[in-house]
């Protein structure tokens, strides 16, 4: 077994131990965790709610606090190594959007029933198409040409398309009841097949093929790939913080949401950009975090983290939701409509084309981009 870092610097007394824990307390800047502090604290105090002043203080905190996660996911990442560090994001995120959106669902928001099939559906478009896209035209522009692993994408490719259709698009064919819904049985089975491809892939991702989502050669690797690991302690410090800024991150964001649904009302463009907006900035620190590491030629990383965070979407918020909608008598529509339906279909075979080989240019990432340039026209424009 390897020695830990501890292990290579027995001597805490040594200028060595004492530099060490110098630059290992540097990865935790001061700003980093001010600003999911300080997002905690507005929550409380219900700043978005004090008018232009607050909504704007809210709306600078937000963006510090989604910096802030992304940093101290990269920094944990960094601890754990791959793939591992990559699920942190993607299931922390995850989770607290589900409790984002049980909570709506509980409220008085009238058109709970469609809530959670208009989040998991922007948020498949936004990481399939909108970060996905980014990513490969910010390595295309940046190296020419990036290199995955095929094996671990395609898996998770596969994956996804098996839980879209099932969720999202089979409630419009089934006839047990008419519209887009699911039958009580029905659903628990959606819930469990859901859970149970989620976790099967969970499982070959960490443990049983954990090199099919490593990159495929060292050389692909950036140079600060082989960079020490923190210390435990800041890699756990880090964690800690992680979480309160992602809590920071999803209550602004539904604090924002009566200013920034009152803006779209205002303008005159559908209410259901609010959903959109609302998905991005919960995603935020995810696409971030995936656009720097295509920045710095790790591309492996930012689709580990975009496709994982897809999965982690439907698999883990559909059960989520089925089981609210079943104890709380809630009607649940999970069915999308024929054009985004269209619009999902078309994403899924551009995503096995453009990743089918191994290697994207620029040339993959402005198709996905127009693909959501295409979504969200279709909702202004409907």
């Amino acid at each position: 077994m390897p020695a830990s870092p501890e292990q290579h610097h027995p001597d805490k007394g040594s200028g060595a131990g004492i530099d060490r824990a110098l630059i290992d307390l540097s990865i935790l800047p001061v700003w980093s965790i001010a600003f999911p502090v300080i997002g905690v604290l507005m929550v409380l105090i219900g700043a978005a709610k004090l008018g232009g002043i607050g909504i704007a203080a809210a709306a600078i905190v937000l963006g510090g606090a989604v910096i802030a996660a992304v940093h101290h996911a990269e920094v944990v990442a960094h601890r754990v190594g791959e793939p591992f560090g990559t699920l942190v994001l993607a299931v922390s995120v995850t989770v607290i959007e589900v409790s984002l959106i049980v909570s709506l669902m509980l409220s008085d928001n009238g058109n709970a029933s469609a809530l959670a099939r208009d989040t998991v559906f922007a948020a498949i478009m936004i990481i399939l198409n909108g970060i996905v896209g980014i990513c490969l035209l910010v390595g295309g522009v940046r190296h020419h040409e990036q290199r995955f692993a095929l094996r671990g994408v395609s898996a998770a490719l596969c994956v996804l398309a098996a839980l879209a259709v099932l969720t999202l698009v089979m409630p419009n064919y089934t006839s047990t009841l008419s519209g887009p819904y699911y039958a009580p049985s029905q659903m628990i089975f959606a819930a469990i097949a859901s859970l149970v491809l989620y976790g099967v892939f969970v499982l070959v991702q960490t443990v049983r093929h954990r090199d099919y989502f490593l990159p495929d050669a060292p050389g692909d690797l950036p140079k600060d790939a082989h960079a020490e690991p923190p210390l435990a302690r800041s890699a756990w410090m880090a964690f800690g913080v992680l979480i309160i800024a992602l809590v920071a991150v999803v209550l602004l964001a539904k604090q924002l949401a009566p200013a920034l649904e009152a803006g779209i009302g205002a303008l005159g463009l559908p209410l259901a950009l609010v959903g959109v907006a609302i998905a991005a900035l919960v995603l935020a620190p995810e696409s971030l975090a995936a656009m720097r590491a295509a920045r710095r030629n790790r591309l492996q990383t930012s689709l580990n983290l975009a496709l994982g965070s897809a999965l982690a979407t439907i698999g883990l918020t559909i059960p989520v939701v089925v089981i609210a909608a079943l104890a709380l008598d809630i009607p649940l529509a999970l069915g999308i409509e024929p054009k985004h339906v269209a619009l999902l279909g078309l994403s899924l075979v551009v995503a096995v084309l453009s990743l089918g080989n191994g290697r994207t240019t620029v040339l993959q990432g402005a198709v996905h981009l127009v693909l959501f340039a295409a979504y969200l026209f279709t909702i202004i424009v409907p």
